[in-house]
């Protein structure tokens, strides 16, 4: 990697974790490298270490030295390529700074992700099948995953965001107006993929329809609800739940809400603190989820079943539940104003 790239992907020990997102975002290398004010190198920041700094409960606002991963792997300048992709492989790495003798970094190896991406045979349920009552007149005579954005329906944009991390094999879960979602999509040879449906008789929740399923998965599978748009990772998602050896992840996002007013502490009647207009966080299910064939083994054939009510199952059966902590732009479409935010933003 070139001097002036690698170069952006720096970062100052006064930067916020907001500030790594954008620079993981915009420099596009999965890691940002820390540095102090004389160039020596402090350490790394990947998005699993942003991840897990949201989920312990800091903020966007706080410093990045919470999530800086101060013991990483880093090699001097003179050392032969073979080598340095042998280290990379055996230590599951696609990155490794390089610094000098004075801890000054020097450069960056970085694993050659030019290639086409891997291909998974992981199946992605897509939830289309509910009415859009919230987003009338527009579902008046079209399902709301076929409103357009940026002239797609969205359930094409989810598509083939999916299919560039190497997805192939979907099913549709379909209801209302359901036949206009077959004709558009047929069994995805269009597009380059495969579809087949789950046909909901009546409407069956964010989760019930998965009880169509003539055999469950063998493998995990993705779900997602067919109007969520988002740049998240689906692979990574899907990696990060057989990592954890999970019966279900579900991908959470953190949701901050400032009270209006000054916060008066109590003890009874005597006043022990005032907190002025404070601000609220907490993490809100994203509508993308990864389960476990057997996870489905809760459900009854047919029966009307949301998702949070699945991991509630799971969780009295207990078999593990985690959550994936994502910060990637997303944007639920369930009302008018969602819908012409996706459109102004497509």
């Amino acid at each position: 990697m070139n001097d002036e790239s690698w170069r952006r992907a720096i970062l100052p020990l006064n930067s916020t974790i907001q500030d790594a997102i954008r620079n993981l975002t915009e420099v596009a290398i999965k890691i940002c490298l820390v540095a102090d004010d004389e160039g020596c190198f402090v350490g790394t920041i990947s998005d699993g270490d942003i991840r897990r700094g949201l989920l312990r409960g800091l903020a966007l606002a706080d410093s990045i030295s919470g999530v800086i991963h101060r013991n990483a792997l880093v090699l001097p300048p003179a050392v032969a390529h073979d080598l340095v992709m042998r280290m990379m492989a055996v230590n599951k790495i696609q990155q490794i700074p390089v610094v000098d003798e004075a801890n000054r970094l020097v450069g960056l190896h970085l694993w050659d992700k030019m290639v086409a991406p891997q291909g998974r045979q992981n199946m992605m349920v897509i939830m289309a099948g509910g009415k859009g009552t919230r987003l009338r007149p527009h579902t008046e005579d079209c399902p709301k995953p076929m409103l357009l954005v940026s002239g797609k329906p969205m359930l094409e944009h989810i598509i083939l965001r999916a299919k560039f991390e190497g997805f192939v094999n979907f099913v549709l879960a379909i209801h209302y107006l359901g036949h206009m979602v077959e004709e558009y999509f047929g069994d995805g040879s269009r597009l380059g993929v495969h579809i087949d449906y789950l046909r909901e008789q009546t409407p069956l929740g964010t989760a019930g329809a998965l009880s169509l399923f003539v055999q469950h998965p063998e493998i995990p599978f993705v779900v997602t609800n067919g109007d969520v748009l988002t740049d998240i990772r689906y692979g990574e998602l899907l990696d990060f739940h057989c990592m954890h050896a999970a019966s279900a992840t579900m991908a959470v996002r953190v949701h901050e809400w400032q009270h209006p007013f000054g916060v008066v502490q109590l003890d009874g009647v005597d006043i022990v603190g005032f907190e002025e207009k404070p601000i609220a966080r907490s993490h809100i299910n994203a509508g993308v989820y990864v389960l476990d064939g057997s996870a489905l083994d809760v459900l009854a054939p047919s029966e009307h079943c949301d998702m949070p009510v699945l991991f509630q199952r799971l969780q009295e059966r207990e078999r593990r539940t985690v959550a994936y902590p994502m910060h990637e732009p997303w944007l639920d479409v369930g009302r008018p104003e969602d819908l012409k935010r996706a459109r102004d933003e497509g």
